[in-house]
């Protein structure tokens, strides 16, 4: 499948988005797979590197923001926005004269959406930081470390993306329903740290009707549980265990044949005599939640994610698909299009850069 125009359901939505690193440009990401017509400000002279697939759909244009006509092309583009998007540290937009009181003056139904780490107030914010940082003051580093042993980021899967870039969405769609009624655009102020906490809350929710420990790292869900983990195979690959509820344990139990499995080092002796392929080969069709771990190139061969088009070719690369799905207005990996183009229906005319 290649790269589609196709409208989705943000069909008409239109974003101005200041170039940037991080969490922000996939938060963009999202809505421009499900029909958002994305125009990235460049700031002349910056050195973002670029970045393919998290970058898709946009249409770009170079300003010199640090110049009068560029500040002023960058204004009128915005009042044409429906959403600006900047993830700079508190202050660098005001200092440059863009800051949300001068845009969303000239443009009352603007949503001006603020991506930062530590949020737009507070003792740190405007300390550096990055993912490790935000998730290790919140408490989530340390509830999926190992007890005892050093917390391992994951990526910048959790921070980032998960706390950041795609709570910034969520904030964007939501105070675009809410202008529906009452006509007036505001400030979203997305911090990973407050995304970060929220997601916490399904952990506290156990913890508070003690299902879980109060350290989270010694939780079955953290891995400590001997039916709730990975295990490495005779290949030296590995497969994840998730059997929770008692009638998977049983299936995988007789699958395997061992008695007591919470017996952990059965299980790790057992696991060891075949490979990782050979044990999803006898345990397919049996309900014990058990699954190989693959790295990105196995994943992207992998029946059920072919069979459901997870990831998709666009522009020569393989990369995820639009997600979530939609029966009427689905999302898709948008088509490149030029500045000139999407500022001619932007009715903007030409811009000089």
């Amino acid at each position: 499948m290649e790269a589609a125009d196709r409208p989705g359901p943000l069909q008409g939505l239109r974003i101005v988005e200041f170039a940037g690193i991080g969490p922000a440009p996939f938060g963009v990401m999202l809505l421009a797979d499900l029909g958002a017509e994305i125009l990235r400000i460049e700031r002349a002279g910056a050195t973002w590197p670029d970045v393919p697939i998290v970058s898709r759909g946009r249409a770009s244009i170079t300003l010199d923001l640090k110049d009068h006509a560029g500040r002023e092309a960058a204004l009128r583009i915005s009042r044409a926005a429906d959403v600006v998007v900047e993830g700079f540290r508190p202050g660098v937009m005001e200092r440059i004269g863009l800051g949300p009181e001068t845009l969303c003056a000239e443009n009352p139904r603007l949503i001006y959406a603020r991506m930062t780490g530590w949020g737009q107030d507070g003792p740190l914010a405007n300390a550096a930081g990055h993912d490790i940082n935000y998730i290790g003051l919140t408490g989530m580093l340390a509830a999926i470390a190992a007890p005892g042993e050093a917390p391992v980021p994951a990526q910048n899967f959790l921070g980032d993306y998960g706390a950041g870039g795609t709570y910034l969405a969520l904030g964007i769609l939501a105070a675009l329903f809410e202008r529906q009624r009452s006509g007036q655009g505001q400030v979203i102020d997305a911090a990973i740290v407050d995304g970060s906490i929220s997601m916490l809350a399904p952990l506290m929710g156990l913890m508070t009707a003690g299902l879980v420990p109060p350290d989270p790292a010694e939780g079955v869900l953290a891995g400590r549980a001997s039916f709730y983990r990975t295990y490495a195979c005779a290949d030296g690959r590995f497969v994840a265990v998730g059997a929770l509820e008692p009638q998977f344990q049983a299936t995988l139990s007789d699958a395997l044949g061992v008695s007591d499995l919470s017996d952990g080092a059965a299980l790790a002796a057992v696991f060891a005599t075949r490979t990782r392929d050979d044990w999803m080969a006898l345990l397919d069709g049996k309900d014990c939640c058990v699954s190989p771990v693959l790295d990105g190139n196995e994943a992207q061969a992998h029946p059920h994610l072919r069979a459901r088009d997870a990831f998709v070719t666009a522009g020569g690369i393989v990369q995820p698909a639009a997600a979530p799905r939609f029966s009427r207005t689905p999302g898709a990996v948008p088509a490149e299009r030029s500045a000139a183009a999407l500022l001619s229906a932007w009715g903007l005319g030409e811009i000089e850069t």
